[in-house]
């Protein structure tokens, strides 16, 4: 009998499709990913780890393995890299492994200003926080539907809704861009059992401003500002899982999205530059 490349590919893909669903999860060897990884894995998720360090992913592989009695698969991966999400996508099908909730956490920040940073860095930046986003949603989704179900969560920033900052400048507009894509999501795929929820954390104290060199600024920053990172793991959990569109950790920072979503720019961009730092001072 021969079986020509599209049959063994549905083939497979009705393999994945009987199995129990992953939860793959972006940036998932430190930080907010981490975090996430552990709730779901208590929750009794099986999990797909995807991190650039391969010693630190292993490590969270094992650690939350031994801790909790999941299946975890992790895969060392750069997305910043134009083949990332092939490479994602090829392990999973290799493995016979079924996404059914994707998280999309990986990020980072770039401290200088927009005219002293080479375009190759921005585009790299793009591809991981906006277009590996799309790409992961594109390639699973198929899965979902086939199933009648999934989870996406996809971790934006109070920052969507910040007035424009002096460093790291294209941060807030291309977690805008995330919000929106969320919200595309939701309209053309909730009717199928299928939810989108965009999560915005505000200052969370993990390793993201150092890596990102905007740990001046953090440490700046009033204590009641600061979120800790378990606490926005579990509320960003407990709202994918229950279908919102929008998850904002805290009282204090769904306060702030509304004030930042009426106030007057001029107020806003005053308390926020007075609250963050200097974050939203001109440089030039």
């Amino acid at each position: 009998m021969n079986f020509d490349r599209n049959s063994i590919t549905y083939f497979l893909r009705f393999l994945t499709i009987m199995k129990d669903t992953y939860a793959l999860i972006t940036g998932a060897s430190s930080g907010i990913g981490r975090e996430i990884a552990n709730v779901l894995a208590k929750k009794g998720y099986d999990l797909i780890l995807v991190a650039r360090r391969q010693e630190r992913l292993e490590k969270a592989a094992t650690q939350i393995s031994e801790a909790f009695g999941a299946d975890v698969r992790y895969i060392t991966c750069d997305l910043s890299r134009s083949d990332a999400v092939d490479q994602i996508y090829k392990f999973c099908n290799e493995h016979l492994l079924s996404v059914g909730f994707i998280v999309a956490n990986a990020g980072y920040g770039i401290s200088t200003a927009f005219h002293e940073t080479p375009v190759e860095k921005e585009e790299a930046f793009l591809r991981v926080l906006g277009l590996s986003v799309v790409s992961l949603t594109k390639v699973f989704l198929p899965q979902m539907l086939d199933r009648g179900e999934g989870k996406i969560m996809i971790i934006s920033s109070v920052a969507s809704y910040a007035p424009p900052s002096s460093i790291q400048s294209l941060y807030g507009p291309i977690k805008r861009f995330v919000n929106g894509f969320s919200d595309s999501l939701n309209s053309n795929y909730g009717h199928v059992g299928i939810s989108s929820t965009a999560v915005l954390p505000g200052y969370t104290v993990t390793e993201f401003h150092s890596a990102s060199g905007t740990q001046a600024q953090m440490d700046k920053v009033p204590s009641f500002m600061k979120l800790n990172v378990q606490d926005v793991a579990d509320e960003a959990v407990k709202d994918t899982l229950a279908g919102r569109p929008i998850s904002i950790p805290s009282k204090r920072y769904k306060l702030i999205i509304f004030l930042l979503r009426y106030l007057p720019k001029p107020i806003m961009s005053f308390a926020s530059n007075y609250l963050t730092g200097g974050r939203y001072q001109k440089k030039i």
